[in-house]
């Protein structure tokens, strides 16, 4: 990774992708696309997040974001990782009372609040758990399972992206100010650089919600750019010559 200011696509050299506070010399086959939580949980009528009574309006338009990353993505090289948070159908991987877990998660307390739904949110198995239609893994993809907020925590993305050379982080999904942002910041302090692309994520709560995860991640934690520059920097080297 190098931060320029000029530069062209290159399969060897890697990309140049425009971003805040400075461009990003990145090369695809030490970047992956990391898409967080797009599950039904978070992004469909229904799910959890839905129940729980957080607007999901903007999910959709999210998901169309997030598969126009990954089709170039893909066609670029640069890995996918899909990561999904939930436990296992006895709930014993979220803690119990001893655990703020239990206390903070809200899918953990609307079913206590309303216990027809216990079970049925976040549980490894079920519809709530899977990822959206929309974005179902491709060949070449991995997938990754998370029990807390951050995807670094108790898992194996760490040693997975350093078995593959991956220094460089593209995070999409939701939510914006938490999952998200708490998976950035932790990659942070592993050394990843880490870009956000804040059009293809979604927040829970108001819009200054999303304004904060930005400028958190522009003015200490990372890079901020765009689909569309995500896309017009790693597009070239689909069209490339494995010689070039």
């Amino acid at each position: 990774m190098q931060m320029v200011t000029t530069g062209s696509a290159d399969e060897r050299n890697g990309v140049t992708l425009a971003a805040r506070p400075e461009a990003l010399r990145l090369a695809a086959r030490e970047t992956a696309v990391i898409v967080i939580d797009m599950q039904n949980a978070y992004a469909s009528a229904g799910g959890y997040v839905d129940l729980a009574g957080f607007d999901i309006a903007g999910a959709a338009a999210t998901i169309s974001k997030i598969a126009t990353v990954l089709d170039s993505a893909r066609a670029a090289g640069v890995q996918v990782v899909y990561l999904q948070n939930g436990w296992d159908a006895a709930y014993q991987e979220a803690g119990g009372p001893g655990s703020p877990n239990w206390h903070k998660s809200n899918a953990l307390k609307t079913m206590r609040a309303r216990p027809e739904l216990a079970g049925q949110l976040l549980a490894r198995g079920g519809w709530d758990y899977q990822l959206v239609d929309a974005l179902k893994p491709q060949p070449g993809d991995l997938s990754l399972h998370k029990t807390r907020y951050s995807a670094f925590f108790n898992s194996q993305l760490d040693s997975t992206l350093r078995a593959r050379g991956i220094r460089n982080l593209v995070f999409v999904g939701i939510a914006t100010n938490v999952c998200v942002e708490c998976t950035l910041r932790d990659s942070f302090h592993l050394e990843y650089f880490a870009v956000m692309l804040e059009d293809a994520t979604h927040h829970l709560g108001p819009p200054a919600m999303q304004e904060a995860t930005v400028y958190n991640v522009e003015k200490f934690f990372g890079w901020v750019s765009t689909v569309a520059d995500f896309c017009g920097a790693f597009g070239p080297l689909a069209h490339a010559s494995p010689n070039n």
